[in-house]
């Protein structure tokens, strides 16, 4: 699975790995502002893509906005992160996926979860 995160305080994959994601097969990358941010959604071809909402120069919500007015195809899943769950909400009304508080993004269904074998054998439950 391909994420695309825009959030510019916290590591998306160290948020991921603590909160007991297994990240072994996703291919993360972050970047830490949203300038130039549907050419990067287009180049990297996400299924998931993570907005916060207070990012620079554009918030998650304005970055969503120009997204939907492009010809970019549209990742499969679009995830609203903000600290602050009103902006979710807002982003959700304009066609998000869903909205989560940043600091459980680790607990929604979209993410293959670690087992107590996967340190030792290598395998995800998903």
């Amino acid at each position: 699975m391909r994420v695309l995160a825009f959030e510019d305080h916290y590591d998306i994959k160290a948020m991921l790995t603590a909160g007991g994601v297994n990240t072994n097969d996703l291919v993360i990358e972050q970047r830490w502002n949203s300038a130039d941010a549907v050419e990067r959604i287009r180049g990297f071809a996400p299924d998931v893509l993570l907005l916060d909402h207070y990012m620079p120069p554009l918030s998650g919500y304005r970055v969503l906005e120009a997204l939907l007015a492009s010809d970019v195809q549209r990742p499969s899943t679009v995830i609203a992160m903000s600290s602050a769950s009103e902006k979710n909400n807002d982003m959700v009304d304009l066609g998000a996926d869903q909205g989560v508080v940043k600091f459980d993004l680790a607990e929604l269904d979209v993410w293959p979860k670690m087992t107590l074998n996967d340190e030792n054998s290598g395998q995800q439950h998903r």
